[in-house]
């Protein structure tokens, strides 16, 4: 008696088996998917959400969103620490905003905008306190770097150029 003749894909399962798994694949395709969008939406949310916290607190204190640096500094402590916070949400913000849209210039515009007004603190801190900008991330410190020599600043004296 003659074995019936198999054609080569009943080796690996019924074509019912096979479409089943083929489905199966694109329902764990599809889940991955939908995760990677999850998470990127959160991420732009909560980047979001950090950058209004942040022109809320501009809004609430105008004298550190355009600050006088040296008036700061005359102050006193509580005023200097009151700043680096601000700072240290600014930078926290745009961190945050251009990771989340990496694609989007117009936001490294905007924190480019506004760093101007901190590059002679920032400069000062980390000529202080080397360690300080290590707290943010590599992006971050290389976004500052770059600012601080595109206005020319250096430690020890980061006094902005005279235009």
């Amino acid at each position: 008696m003659s074995q019936p003749s198999t054609f080569w894909w009943q080796r690996y399962g019924t074509l019912a088996q096979m479409a089943q798994a083929t489905v199966a694949l694109l329902g764990f395709v599809a889940i991955l998917f939908q995760i990677t969008e999850i998470r990127n939406s959160n991420r732009a949310t909560g980047a979001r959400q950090a950058y209004l916290g942040y022109t809320e607190l501009g809004f609430r204190n105008p004298k550190f969103s355009e600050p006088d640096y040296e008036a700061i500094k005359a102050s006193g402590k509580d005023a200097l620490v009151q700043y680096e916070s601000f700072v240290s949400y600014f930078l926290y913000a745009c961190e945050e905003a251009m990771a989340a849209f990496p694609d989007q210039r117009e936001w490294v515009a905007s924190c480019d905008y506004d760093l101007k007004q901190h590059l002679q603190f920032l400069c000062e801190k980390n000529s202080a306190e080397p360690t300080y900008l290590t707290t943010y991330s590599t992006a971050t410190q290389q976004w500052l770097s770059r600012s601080f020599k595109n206005a020319s600043l250096a430690p020890p004296e980061c006094k902005p150029a005279k235009t």
